[in-house]
């Protein structure tokens, strides 16, 4: 549900009564993850999706019942061979929703946190003994918590630890845990929706590609900054679209900037003098992309003077260049989505490749250890 905060964190300031079905569980291909939400008001108003539209109606139904009744319950969906206008997923999928209204604990809390970029996760139960089902807590980064999910007080421990480490990935995700908050008795299954600050993108050089990165960079959801040691060329104007430009050294400006396991850094001065130092200190920090432009030629050349300056063979192996897929790309904004269609494969674990003739999943995720967020390393 954290994936429509800032319109529910809107509903709750006007006191309007709702609920939500959210996408706990999948199966097959699915074409919404775990904590997809569709929301209903009491006016009959709704937002969000759990479906894409496959059984987005069937859902509405529940939450308007929810609201009625004041009732959690659970439901699942899958694909009908019988009839191809009976509810069901015609991707061929299974998906678990639950239906819960929202009346209050740690709801609006956890809304507005969402909704301001804070970092916090809720972690409801989705499945367990009927009494429990959509209880939930409220995590913070910090470990601490609110609400209450049963009468262990073990289990609100035990629930806040995994939670916090899905937190601390970014992650949203399942995890099972006893009733009494050990790996023993009845099993209960927590739904954990981590919200954190959107991930960086840091675009280096302030050329025509940039721009069209910069507008793809946000359109994927990222933070995206500029920076360029070039004052005539960083500025607001020739970017309207960035949330920071920086006129610096591009070295020094890394060596000072706060980045995590989710920022990807884009080198698109292709200029030795700026290259060079920048990647050597990037490709030593525990970031998810590293790509740099340029020319096969350039790309060669770079790489000598790298190894030169002490680089590394595998710290050579995480650079991405020359940046981006083969589309054939000729223009900056064609570019800017190989280098977005790029980032997006490497953070999701796709090949690349045309789906035609494929025999691979279309939605995966490369599971990743967690990263904690670094700060100066000057």
């Amino acid at each position: 549900m954290l994936d429509i905060a800032e319109e529910l964190h809107r509903w709750v300031e006007q006191g309007r009564e709702f609920a939500v079905a959210t996408v706990v569980a999948v199966g097959g291909s699915a074409p919404r993850q775990p904590g997809a939400a569709l929301a209903v008001d009491s006016d009959g108003t709704a937002i969000g999706s759990v479906s894409g539209g496959c059984v987005e109606g069937a859902v509405y139904d529940l939450c308007v019942q929810a609201l009625e009744d004041g009732r959690t319950v659970t439901e699942r969906f899958g694909y009908s061979d019988e009839d191809a206008f009976a509810v069901g997923l015609t991707c061929g999928g299974i998906i678990d929703i639950l239906v819960t209204p929202v009346r209050g604990g740690v709801f609006p809390a956890a809304l507005r946190a969402a909704a301001t970029g804070e970092a916090a996760a809720l972690a409801r139960i989705v499945s367990g003994p009927e009494e429990l089902m959509g209880r939930a807590l409220l995590v913070r980064p910090d470990g601490s918590y609110e609400g209450k999910l049963g009468g262990h007080p073990e289990l609100d421990r035990t629930a806040a630890s995994e939670a916090r480490a899905l937190l601390d990935a970014g992650r949203t995700g399942t995890v099972e845990i006893g009733e009494d908050g050990s790996r023993c008795g009845q099993p209960l299954t927590l739904l954990v929706e981590s919200s954190v600050p959107a991930p960086r993108m840091i675009v280096f050089g302030a050329i025509d590609f940039a721009a069209a990165l910069v507008r793809v960079g946000k359109f994927l959801g990222y933070h995206v900054t500029v920076c360029d040691a070039r004052p005539v060329f960083a500025t607001p104007a020739r970017f309207p679209e960035a949330d920071d430009i920086v006129v610096e050294w591009p070295h020094r400006y890394l060596e000072s900037t706060e980045v995590d396991g989710r920022t990807v850094l884009c080198v698109l001065t292709h200029d030795a003098k700026f290259d060079v130092p920048l990647l050597q200190a990037a490709l030593k920090l525990p970031v998810a992309y590293v790509g740099a432009m340029g020319s096969r030629r350039t790309h060669e050349d770079r790489n000598k003077r790298l190894r030169e300056v002490g680089v590394t063979e595998i710290e050579l192996a995480r650079l991405r260049s020359p940046i981006g897929l083969d589309l054939g790309a000729r223009t900056p904004e064609e570019t800017a989505l190989s280098i977005g269609a790029e980032i997006v494969a490497n953070r999701r674990g796709g090949t690349g490749l045309s789906l035609t003739g494929a025999h691979t999943p279309i939605h995966h995720d490369v599971p990743r250890e967690p990263a904690g967020r670094i700060g100066s390393v000057a």
